[in-house]
């Protein structure tokens, strides 16, 4: 009942803010909004391609073009239903998640069952209990629901909100070991954001574990079953634009291309504003391997026998350094968070990195009225709260890893932080 009860008050609160006086101004926060994910964007799509023209010649859509024809129709035939399929499918990630948190409980259990015998007895009271693992699901559930972050994504009806159901259900298809789920909607959230796909890596390290057999066949079966995936889309979009693949350079091309520089909660506009032509080339490309590449290798040797706390982790950084992040990207990956509460007690910048949440949170929209309305302030401003901000991100994420590795070291050879009888200490390489 207490369940049922979150979600109807999440969704009723949803519901309201779309409807209220506030919904025109909150649609385009920059915060919310970006030129990849705005509905008054996807709303000029739609309207160039029910008169017959191209949406991709010009520069102000960038969707794929299957949310394209699914909002299309949505508008043509039940335009009064936005409100409620953005608060349903808000609604429903927050159930994906629930679930999946359920699942990871159940996962986390067993791991700490099997692993028993190298746990030091001086580290055995700090196994988890049967009613800490129960709490976690709910604690997901409420973070996603109650966090600001995803409801203003939700009221300001942004195309993330899809994006963020698509990641929901596939990490459930991966924990519960549904590959041909999981691989279906990795490779929408793909097809719509680039950026999910360095996922590719936990799923299929997820599936392996579940799904018990050779563990190479299983990783080349996942990675196969995603390129066909991802490869019918790509063909399916050029079906619908008539068999031109010209809607490829404008929207994974202007997602790696950062041709549009709006001020937004990420590091590249400012950054491609102050830089000199002839370099461009060079540091987008620097950019987008930070973004897409130089994390996922050194990440999953160390964590691969976490692949849900790798999942997170890639979440947390492709959210950080994507070319056009929001607050929704933000509300995802932190509606995670809960499911590794028993490593809180580990973290030592959490309070640090939650007041800078809530400080940059306020000074960002009170910096970019002094800077736009008030003509007080300028960019610098307003780029020195988003870097603040990603920095409390990377801050988080960091102290989450580390927090990770001392609880293991900690379950393994106890609070006296030796090895061999010699003082050790712990590096997070």
């Amino acid at each position: 009942m207490a369940l049922v009860l979150k979600y109807v008050v999440a969704a009723l609160v949803r519901y309201w803010l779309i409807h209220s006086d506030y919904w025109q101004t909150l649609s385009n926060r920059v915060e919310i909004a970006t030129p990849l994910n705005s509905w008054k964007r996807l709303v000029e799509g739609i309207y160039l391609f029910e008169h017959n023209i191209d949406p991709y010649d010009g520069d102000s859509f960038h969707e794929s073009p299957l949310l394209l024809i699914s909002f299309y129709s949505l508008l043509k035939y039940a335009p009064y239903l936005l409100p409620g399929v953005f608060t349903l499918i808000d609604i429903l990630t927050a159930y994906f998640l629930y679930k999946t948190a359920k699942i990871f409980v159940r996962i986390l259990k067993s791991n700490q069952e099997k692993n028993i015998e190298v746990i030091s007895d001086e580290s055995k009271a700090m196994m988890l209990t049967n009613l800490q693992l129960e709490e976690v699901p709910e604690y997901v559930l409420s973070v996603y629901l109650f966090n600001p972050y995803s409801v203003l994504n939700c009221v300001g009806m942004t195309t993330t909100v899809v994006q963020n159901l698509l990641l929901a259900v596939s990490l459930w298809g991966s924990v519960a070991g549904h590959r041909l789920v999981a691989c279906i909607f990795i490779a929408l959230a793909t097809h719509q954001a680039l950026y999910p796909i360095t996922l590719i890596v936990p799923i299929s390290i997820l599936l392996a574990d579940v799904n018990k057999g050779c563990k190479k066949c299983s990783y080349i079966r996942t990675l196969l079953v995603f390129i066909l995936c991802w490869g019918f889309l790509i063909l399916t979009s050029a079906y619908i634009m008539n068999g031109s693949y010209s809607y490829i350079y404008n929207t994974y091309g202007f997602i790696l291309n950062v041709p549009d520089l709006k001020p937004n909660i990420g590091l590249f506009w400012y950054f491609f504003t102050e830089m000199f032509e002839h370099f461009r080339l060079l540091f987008v490309c620097a950019f987008q391997i930070n973004a897409l590449i130089l994390y996922v290798v050194p990440l999953t040797l160390r964590f691969k026998n976490e692949p849900v706390l790798l999942a997170t982790v890639l979440i947390a950084l492709s959210t950080i350094f994507r070319s056009y992040p929001c607050v929704g990207d933000v509300g995802f990956y932190l509606a995670l968070l809960p499911m590794w509460k028993h490593l809180f007690t580990f973290m030592q910048q959490k309070f640090i990195a939650g007041c800078a949440f809530i400080i940059t949170s306020v000074l960002g929209p009170t910096v970019w009225h002094l800077w736009i309305y008030s003509g007080s302030a300028n960019a610098n401003f307003f780029f020195g709260v988003t870097l603040s901000f990603a920095t409390a991100q990377i801050f988080l994420i960091t102290d989450l890893m580390f927090a990770y590795l001392k609880r293991e070291f900690t379950l393994k050879h106890g609070s006296s932080r030796q090895v061999d009888g010699k003082p050790a200490k712990l590096v997070l390489r």
